[in-house]
């Protein structure tokens, strides 16, 4: 009787909010101000992913919506499910402490259901200075595995990554969703090589991307730039086939 008393299960969202500002790709991470204040917990970074238990009336795509409007202030993004991550070991030392004293949640096990989302890195961020919400910080991709981040959060943007790699072999257009209206080739191939930590043939690149159904040259370039003026390109929304 004791185990199912003290067994609290929960189940939360998080999301890794990809975005990119020209030449980095970049993870939104979340600075707790409300960290414990014990000593035993000094110098534990207070990083995470945007994410909240969700709350009784509530469905899964519903608090991911939720979580990035509060965060970020945008709600028509592009969002998806990708994993559900539930070892037992998730939390650290300095998690379920904080779970404890600053949410007021005494949970045994905390199982949690991620979600991608991809944000033009230019738009306004809407950043909240409430307690609750902490902070947010732009990391560049390849630093996150260096920071002590709460949870399991490093696995989670690691799986993030790999299924966006996955997705961008069948829907290569999603990669318009982290670039402004008006974009350079080279600001796209920035962004690809991000992504698969490769680097690709210019001219290969370039013949490929304009195969793409939707991208299309302005007669616009570059303006005061130290070198060459390169041609914008946009893209425009492929159209469901019920539309």
């Amino acid at each position: 009787m004791s185990i199912i008393e003290t067994y609290k299960p929960e189940i939360s969202v998080d999301c890794v909010v990809f975005g990119f500002d020209g030449s980095r790709l970049k993870v939104l991470l979340v600075q707790r101000n409300d960290e414990v204040p014990d000593e035993e917990l000094e110098g534990f970074n207070n990083r995470k992913l945007p994410g909240s238990i969700i709350l009784p009336n509530e469905d899964l795509d519903s608090a991911a919506y939720r979580i990035l409007e509060e965060y970020t202030g945008l709600s028509n993004i592009y969002l998806h499910q990708f994993k559900a991550f539930g070892s037992p070991n998730r939390s650290s030392y300095a998690d379920e402490p904080w779970m404890e004293k600053v949410k007021r949640l005494n949970i045994s096990r905390l199982v949690t259901v991620g979600y991608v989302a991809l944000i033009k890195i230019n738009n306004r961020i809407k950043q909240q200075s409430s307690s609750q919400k902490g902070q947010i910080v732009w990391l560049n991709i390849e630093d996150y595995r260096h920071e002590h981040l709460a949870f399991d959060h490093k696995d989670i943007i690691a799986a993030a990554l790999e299924s966006i790699r996955l997705k961008l072999k069948y829907e290569p257009y999603l990669m318009f969703e982290l670039l402004p209206k008006k974009f350079t080739m080279t600001q796209l191939r920035n962004l690809h090589d991000t992504i698969y930590q490769k680097k690709s043939d210019v001219r290969n690149f370039q013949k490929r991307m304009m195969q793409l159904e939707g991208i299309s040259a302005l007669a616009e370039t570059e303006v005061g730039v130290p070198h060459r003026a390169a041609r914008y390109f946009t893209y425009t929304k492929r159209k469901n086939k019920n539309d």
